[in-house]
């Protein structure tokens, strides 16, 4: 029943809109019975209170099988009072933020401040926050209130959100990939770094977050594939009648290093295992 309703609601709308808001480079689904413009500001209705974004694709013509769930609407065209008062609300989130720090400090709480953003009609400042344990902030919102007079929300986040909010340059010299194009963060795992035959040096695997980098993902289906059918490392092989150790591989260069206590040899995979390939393709067609 609660799924047909949320269809039933997006039947309303003409169009989806696609908006973006400032700091973030994720576009999120409006819907309106209007069609606007790539570029048009607007003022939507979130979970959150009413936001001012920006339209960042023409609208497009509202199809069910594009969204999940019900969408909330475009309210209206933004206006320049709009536009002002959205500006207007940054001086006044960093006056919030003063305030959220002093109050802080004096309650002795283990939360680390990061930002404060007041909704667009400053019915509700939201706070978010980073901390190891969980807070018991029921004395902070009460001193908030009295202070800022409006709703309190604080959120708390995780180092990567941290670390997509603030910002920053890579290992790579590129900005991080989190605030630059990520929108969601999937699960890496140090299995990634072992499948790529990285050392596993969890310093030099690590981001700005503290956690394993994101692009440890990118190139790991690719080593996956490349990898498919070759020995572990430190196994025992018999090339040219002699018996070997495979201390090394490079999956990029089709390369493997062997050593015994006569000699060290780099073999390129086609001689050490000529019908390598072709057994994968066969396994592949079994396996459909």
């Amino acid at each position: 029943m609660k799924n047909q309703e949320k269809s039933n609601e997006n039947r309303e709308y003409k169009y989806i809109v696609y908006v973006q808001f400032e700091g973030s480079k994720k576009a999120y689904t409006f819907g309106s019975n209007l069609s606007y413009k790539q570029g048009d500001h607007v003022v939507v209705e979130t979970v959150r209170g009413k936001e001012l974004g920006q339209v960042c694709l023409e609208s497009q013509p509202f199809d069910s099988d594009e969204v999940k769930g019900s969408i909330k609407p475009v309210i209206r065209l933004a206006t320049e009072y709009d536009v002002m008062q959205k500006k207007d609300n940054v001086e006044k989130a960093k006056n919030a933020m003063k305030i959220c720090h002093e109050c802080i400090a004096d309650l002795g709480l283990d939360m680390h401040l990061i930002s404060g953003e007041y909704t667009l009609d400053r019915s509700k400042v939201i706070f978010t926050y980073v901390s190891d344990e969980r807070v018991d902030f029921r004395q902070l919102l009460k001193d908030l209130a009295s202070h800022l007079h409006c709703r309190i929300e604080l959120r708390q986040v995780g180092p990567r959100n941290k670390a997509k909010m603030v910002g920053g340059l890579g290992n790579c010299g590129m900005e991080t990939c989190c605030s630059r194009f990520l929108s969601d963060f999937e699960a890496v795992s140090i299995n990634m770094a072992k499948n790529q035959l990285l050392a596993l040096n969890i310093q030099k695997l690590s981001g700005q977050c503290g956690k394993l980098m994101c692009c440890l993902r990118y190139e790991n289906e690719e080593y996956t594939r490349l990898r498919e059918g070759l020995p572990k490392i430190n196994s025992q092989i018999t090339f040219e009648e002699s018996r070997y150790k495979i201390t090394a591989m490079n999956v990029l260069q089709k390369q493997a290093k062997l050593e015994n206590k006569e000699e060290v040899r780099f073999v390129s995979f086609d001689e050490l295992w000529p019908d390598r390939e072709k057994k994968n393709e066969k396994t592949k067609k079994l396996s459909k």
